[in-house]
Order: C-alpha cells, then sequence, then structure tokens
C-alpha cells in the first residue's frame, strides 16, 4: 500500500476518534496536506506527505510514514507518522 484516503488515515493515526469526524474536519478546511488545504476526505496521502491538523486547540503537523489496514492501539498509530511539531520542541530545548 503506498496511499490511503486522508479520513481513513487520521483516523488510524487516532489523530481523530471516529473517521466522520475525520472526514468533518477535511471538509471544513482544517486540514493541509504539503502545506494546501485539503476540503476532499477522500484525497489520497502518500509516504512523506506532511499533514496539518488543527484540532480545538492545538494544530498537529506530521509527516506520513506508513499506512494500516485496520485501526490499531495507539502504540500502533504512532508507527504511521512522525511528529514534526514535537521534533522542532524538542530541537529548541537543546
Amino acid at each position: 500500500m503506498d496511499r490511503q484516503r486522508l479520513d481513513k488515515w487520521l483516523w488510524h493515526a487516532r489523530v481523530v476518534k471516529a473517521r466522520t469526524s475525520a472526514a468533518e474536519l477535511v471538509e471544513k478546511g482544517h486540514v493541509r496536506i504539503n502545506g494546501t488545504r485539503e476540503k476532499s476526505p477522500g484525497h489520497a496521502v502518500k509516504l512523506g506527505d506532511v499533514v496539518t491538523v488543527a484540532l480545538d486547540n492545538s494544530v498537529r503537523v506530521l509527516k506520513v510514514v506508513g499506512f494500516a489496514e485496520r485501526r490499531g492501539d495507539a502504540s500502533a498509530a504512532r508507527e504511521l507518522y512522525e511528529d514534526l511539531q514535537g521534533r522542532n520542541l524538542q530541537a529548541g530545548k537543546e
């Protein structure tokens, strides 16, 4: 698998609790892929894409590094992305 629907990937990565919530986030314009606002939940993300998600009180910047066939637990979800925002915050502490 080298691509996956954006809403499905967000759900598998546990950015949201339900796939319908993922679709709604995208449709409302709260998700960017490589800096470009995406409004189609069916848009395909691929390895290396940077997904920026504006949530209620935070912004997550995630690099796509994997895909899943099924939604797993939190540790499995963390294998699907690299948290670029967390990396930048840690770099600033050094």
